[in-house]
């Protein structure tokens, strides 16, 4: 049986709740995890009319968002980009192999791969310039000329050739998953980072494109736990495809449970159309509505 509260027992409740209070930490049992994540869109999703590094990282910047993830090859004048980082505080989190789908790394022609090998490793250095700790690799695509078993394979050597310059700049490897027919389940996925054994190598999730395939986000993310070294999204619904961020069947609710489960800290990352000032406000009051950061 429960006794009532005595003055001395109310006192020391209250005294603790205070201390928990100012200690920062959760009162009353709201004390469910929750993921710790940072604002990032896509470089080219910023758009400034004339516009060098500096006006589009501050326009980054007034947007909301605290980091951007560019293109190698494709990003210009990477020096200037990283003074405007430094200026401005907007972190380049990530880079993009952006020759991926043309030279792939599991093409039949091993003059293609090996070109495909040199974007990649051409990446990994433009990543360490410019401070990011990954690069966004789609290792290769299956087709009528590409078998599962030859892209893996074949991919799997390419990658593995530009490990030591990975851990060499400390710069990791991410496997995205797009609409390639090569990865489709989170298995396949884990397979193929797991096949490397090695810590530079990790899992890039699209929480918006694999939602076709059948699996849900949360499921896959958690699955992959601490592989998922991060994310990015859209917004994809079945019925009518792409839609704007917030409007697809992602579940963001059970998307951000699923994170705050494998620990995930890191980084957030809109890839959706580009524009302006007006656009990009949009865009990151939608990103903030979807990940709790309103």
């Amino acid at each position: 049986m429960n006794r009532p509260l005595g003055r001395r027992d109310f006192l020391a409740t209250t005294a603790a709740i205070a201390a928990t209070a100012l200690s920062g930490a959760p009162v009353f049992g709201d004390d469910k995890p929750k993921a710790k994540l940072k604002k990032a869109v896509k470089y080219g999703m910023v758009q400034v009319k004339g516009g060098d590094h500096l006006a589009r990282l501050e326009l980054a910047k007034k947007c909301g968002f605290l980091g951007v993830e560019i293109d190698s090859p494709g990003t210009g004048d990477l020096d200037a980009l990283v003074k405007a980082s430094k200026e401005t505080g907007v972190v380049i989190h990530g880079v993009i192999d952006s020759v991926h789908w043309r030279d792939t790394l599991s093409h039949p022609d091993e003059k293609v791969r090996a070109k495909g090998l040199a974007a990649l490793e051409g990446a990994l250095k433009d990543a360490k310039t410019v401070g990011a700790d990954t690069v966004l690799l789609v290792p290769g695509v299956v087709n009528k000329e590409v078998s599962y078993e030859q892209c893996f394979e074949r991919s799997q050597a390419e990658v593995k050739k530009a490990l030591p310059l990975a851990e060499k700049l400390k710069v990791k490897i991410a496997i995205e998953v797009v609409w390639n027919n090569f990865i489709t389940k989170p298995e396949q996925l884990i397979e193929y980072v797991d096949s490397f054994k090695s810590e530079w190598v990790g899992a890039y999730f699209d929480t918006s494109n694999m939602i076709k395939y059948g699996v849900a986000p949360a499921d896959w993310i958690r699955k992959l736990g601490k592989r998922m070294l991060k994310f990015d999204f859209k917004g994809y619904s079945k019925s009518k495809q792409w839609v704007n961020i917030g409007e697809g069947d992602e579940d963001w609710p059970e998307v951000l449970k699923a994170l705050a489960e494998i620990g995930y800290n890191g980084w957030a990352t809109a890839e959706v159309g580009g524009g302006g000032e007006e656009h990009l406000k949009k865009i990151s009051a939608a990103m903030d509505k979807v990940l709790g950061l309103g």
